[in-house]
């Protein structure tokens, strides 16, 4: 490939960027149109204050969130046989398509069939996108980008969006006056097209499906160094360990609740989500000119205007968060501010247009560039971020399809409804915003736990120890405010559950020097070589990659996956999902390559962690002392 190294993967954010842009701008081009009366005269459906006006004004904006959830469904079936680049093509022509169809459009049906497909095509993007762009760069810097494509790309796209439409308002009565902001919306589209295809696919998808010189060769590529160096090996083991992890659970797993409390996880992820849409965001984003004139009584191109200059607000706070999540603030601080800052502002809301007067309207106007700041500052990003933080890797694959199908139908539920709900309640409509966003502050104080500057090995200990407590649902928040998290009761011989953990690294203080040395290396694939090396002896095998044929390989307990048995004739590349196992699992110091390796990873398995830690299952030292250490602060 062209590019390696650094300008590769500003590449690689840069067409993740302009994918959410084009997520951002469709979303946000209907909520300038509505205004627009060249646009109500050519779609006079949606023209008027009467019910069943409102009815279809729901329909249209919400059409789109609904071929969002259509897309991102369907893309759990067949994802996989696609790649993360097939998707993400798929859905950017998609979009493409819905976007000319909408251009082009004769009719009001076929203006609805096009929100659909380009909603269906931004289903794919968004369920892709971001696990495209973890994949391809380091796991410390997924946190931020996460916010970034979620929080920072969405708004400027809508923001872009307010601003095009507001531009070109002033060619009415040209039919191009809204036929242009529809069909600029190709720019991001195509620019991101012509990027993704000079892109590597993601090096993790390529070892699931087999893939393995390939996925060596994007790693070397993104590295800058040969894809025979041993920098490049160690990453790539690495990445098979993990994807055992993740592929040692079925979807159902996750309804099931066991003892590191998966079903409340996924509980909590789904909510999460709905919570984010029933703050009433998109009332506010997709109806922003339409609240500008009929209810606040602007002039279409004054309230274009102030449209356009509230959403480029949403996207200046939305940097807030993005500079101060880890730094300042945490998540659940975060987003308790943003509820209670917009259940304040929907009650000022509430009140000033119950006073329905002219100073009252200049009121709401403050508040309502108020309220965006709060959401953008507290939610944006977070809720996406967070649902993520919350599922461990055996479901985190199932848990975020839900969380993410839960999202989207919340969506479409807030901008079916609310337009009739404006017609018939009026003012009281913010009461129901106001009361959802009140609820919200005790529901993430008593139930959900902060994650921040915790490691995913962490994570499963807070959720354990809260299982050990009892009434977990609520114990979880108390359990992750110690410090020191103790580790859970087991009924296995030799566990001390009085033994508290705090960090690896403190976990690790009493181990050799040689263990303290390793925990200023910030890269697992380092830490995972200089155990190979440490525990190497004469044997040549033992820092290269074994080829001898095992007859038998323990993968995992009988707790998290079966044994995977090998005939002595048959392949000596025993592997799931193209994933070699004893390439992942190394020999154990003395023993031959030919012996089962050490159950590692069904060590880490058994406690709930994501990599092994100081103690084992009987309570002894672990063959990994030290060499994976506080991961807290490169959280991502």
């Amino acid at each position: 490939m062209a590019l390696s190294g650094t300008a590769l993967r500003i590449a690689i954010g840069v067409t993740a960027g302009l994918c959410f842009v084009s997520y951002g701008y469709g979303q946000g081009d209907i909520g300038g149109l509505m205004v627009m009366p060249t646009f109500q005269q050519y779609f006079p459906q949606i023209a008027g204050l009467t019910v069943q006006t409102g009815r279809i004004v729901g329909i249209t904006v919400g059409i789109w969130n609904l071929g969002c959830f259509v897309g991102a469904m369907i893309l759990v079936l067949v994802g996989n046989t696609m790649g993360r680049k097939g998707a993400i093509i798929t859905g950017l022509l998609i979009m493409l398509a819905g976007k000319i169809i909408q251009t082009s459009t004769f009719g009001f049906a076929q203006y609805l069939a096009g929100r659909f497909i380009a909603g269906f095509g931004n289903g794919w993007i968004v369920s892709t996108v971001p696990a495209w762009q973890a994949e391809c760069l380091k796991s410390h810097r997924r946190g931020t980008l996460l916010m970034v494509s979620f929080g920072s790309c969405i708004t400027a796209g809508l923001a872009i969006a307010y601003w095009v439409v507001y531009a070109l308002s002033w060619a009415q009565p040209s039919p191009a006056s809204w036929r242009v902001p529809v069909g600029l919306a190709v720019v991001p589209i195509l620019l991101a097209l012509s990027l993704i295809v000079w892109m590597p696919e993601s090096p993790r998808y390529l070892i699931l499906s087999g893939r393995q010189e390939e996925a060596k060769k994007v790693l070397s590529a993104l590295n800058e160094i040969s894809p025979e160096d041993e920098n490049v090996r160690r990453e790539f083991l690495m990445i098979k360990k993990t994807l055992l992890t993740m592929t040692s659970a079925s979807f159902v797993e996750a309804f099931k609740q066991g003892r590191h409390r998966y079903l409340q996880r996924t509980v909590l992820a789904v909510v999460l989500q709905v919570m984010q849409q029933f703050t009433g965001i998109n009332l506010f984003m997709q109806y922003l000119g339409s609240m500008f004139l009929n209810q606040l009584r602007y002039k279409p191109e004054l309230a274009l205007l102030l449209a356009a200059c509230c959403a480029t607000e949403f996207f200046i706070a939305s940097i807030i968060a993005v500079i101060g999540i880890d730094r300042f603030w945490t998540r659940r601080t975060l987003t308790m501010f943003g509820a209670t800052g917009m259940c304040i502002s929907t009650i000022v809301l509430c009140v000033m247009a119950w006073l329905n007067t002219q100073r009252s309207y200049y009121v709401m106007t403050a508040f309502l560039f108020a309220f965006n700041s709060f959401f953008a500052i507290g939610w944006q990003g977070m809720a996406w971020l967070w649902a993520v933080e919350l599922t461990p890797l055996p479901i985190r694959g199932p848990a975020n399809a839900l969380s993410t199908a839960a999202n989207w139908l919340a969506n479409f539920i807030v901008v079916l409804c609310t337009p009739i709900l404006f017609l018939t309640t009026e003012y009281r409509t913010y009461i129901v915003f106001a009361a959802t966003n009140l609820c919200i502050v005790p529901i993430i104080y008593f139930l959900y736990p902060e994650t921040g500057a915790r490691s995913l090995e962490e994570v499963d200990l807070i959720f354990s120890a809260a299982s050990e407590r009892g009434n977990a649902w609520f114990s979880a928040v108390h359990t992750a405010r110690q410090k020191d998290l103790p580790w859970p009761a087991s009924d296995h011989a030799g566990d001390h559950p009085s033994e508290t953990y705090e960090s690896e690294k403190d976990a690790t203080n009493s181990s050799s020097e040689k263990s303290k040395a390793a925990l200023l290396r910030h890269n697992d694939a380092d830490r995972w070589a200089d155990y190979r090396r440490t525990h190497a002896h004469s044997d040549p095998s033992s820092s290269s990659e074994p080829d001898t044929t095992p007859s038998q390989l323990n993968s995992f307990d009988h707790n998290t996956t079966a044994v995977l048995t090998t005939a002595p004739n048959q392949s000596n590349r025993s592997s799931v999902y193209g994933i070699n196992r004893t390439e992942v699992l190394p020999p154990s110091p003395g023993s031959s390559a030919a012996s089962p390796p050490p159950d590692i990873l069904g060590a880490a398995r058994a406690r709930g962690s994501e990599f092994p830690g100081p103690h084992n299952r009987a309570g002894t030292m672990s063959p990994l002392p030290g060499i994976f250490p506080d991961r807290r602060r490169r959280r991502g």
